[in-house]
């Protein structure tokens, strides 16, 4: 696919879910598909129809197996974020037929115990996950995602101390 091409496809539209524990530390999961550093927080597309915080509910329970009562939403980003796929991946994902991804961020506090994070679903996505400190977030996020996700740094800064005791 040539850059143009590439240029002319749509963004796929998505929901993220920033997910903290008690501590203010933040889940990252290491992809299933992919490199070693391939980390992310979870995320997936919106179905028809569907909420942005269902969609992000439905994902996180879908890969990580917490459940809805066991989150505290907290805030959801005001627009959408962006990013492209590296050009060797546009063409061979989601069948080609987008870009990048359209994002929606929603975070979230985990209530329960580590114990209750369930990676292997059944379709699973993640190999391995862990809680990050904010500030190490991009390190350990695959390059091609890093601008978005400190867009969704940002976005949150205010919101990702400590739960209150």
């Amino acid at each position: 696919m040539t850059p143009e091409e590439a240029a002319r496809l749509p963004y796929r539209p998505c929901v993220g879910v920033m997910l903290i524990d008690g501590r203010g530390l933040v889940f990252a999961g290491r992809r299933i598909d992919g490199p070693p550093e391939a980390w992310q927080m979870p995320q997936g597309g919106i179905d028809a129809g569907e909420s942005v915080e269902a969609a992000a509910l439905r994902e996180l329970w879908e890969e990580t197996g917490v459940e809805r009562h066991r989150v505290e939403v907290l805030a959801v980003t005001p627009g959408w974020l962006r990013y492209d796929l590296p050009a060797e991946l546009v063409g061979r994902v989601w069948g080609g037929r987008f870009r990048g991804q359209k994002q929606k961020w929603v975070l979230m506090r985990f209530l329960g115990e580590d114990a209750e994070v369930r990676i292997d679903t059944k379709h699973p996505e993640f190999v391995a996950w862990r809680w990050l400190p904010p500030a190490e977030v991009l390190e350990a996020i695959v390059p091609f995602k890093r601008t978005v996700y400190a867009e969704v740094l940002a976005a949150f800064a205010g919101r990702l101390g400590a739960a209150p005791r």
